[in-house]
């Protein structure tokens, strides 16, 4: 008796199945502690640290970053050429879009710049990357503030939208 207990128990309809992860919105993986490159051609373009990563196909795909990222583009030399920073973010997968929020960091190695803001929004498929907030730039004494910011996806071209002015600090 026993077992048949344990069979009627066991045996579920994948619709049913399906229908109560939908209720319950349970990932479908999860990723702790993870680190991430991707190459092409055999050269190194992006790293990808996270202390965990959260994926859902339902209700809509998605992978969020609940504990904050860092982004780390390299150069074809190989050498660090800009670094993303956030507390939080959610790449919604069916519509190319990933949403950095949170304290968001932007440093730009070639040009000195470290970009302060409060989110970022990458569109992978127009390889655009901006932000609609006030944003904070600071490249050594230079600290100029704007309505937002917009680049291309390797953050080579990032432009200030809307600034409102430079203030050089004096050294004393």
């Amino acid at each position: 008796m026993l077992l048949c207990v344990f069979y009627l128990s066991c045996s579920g309809d994948m619709k049913d199945i399906e229908r109560f992860q939908r209720q319950v919105n349970l990932p479908d993986q999860e990723i702790n502690n993870a680190h991430i490159r991707r190459s092409e051609q055999a050269r190194l373009q992006v790293e990808i640290d996270a202390p965990r990563i959260v994926r859902y196909s339902t209700p809509s795909a998605r992978t969020v970053y609940p504990q904050g990222v860092d982004l780390r583009f390299y150069d074809e030399g190989k050498l660090l050429k800009t670094t993303i920073h956030a507390q939080r973010a959610v790449s919604y997968d069916d519509r190319n879009i990933m949403k950095a929020s949170d304290s968001v960091v932007v440093i730009d190695y070639s040009n000195g710049d470290t970009v302060y803001m409060e989110d970022l929004i990458w569109r992978d498929d127009e390889d655009v990357i901006f932000s609609n907030h006030p944003v904070r730039a600071v490249n050594g004494k230079r600290v100029t503030y704007g309505d937002g910011f917009v680049s291309d996806e390797q953050m080579a071209n990032l432009r200030i939208t809307r600034q409102r002015g430079v203030i050089e600090f004096n050294d004393n």
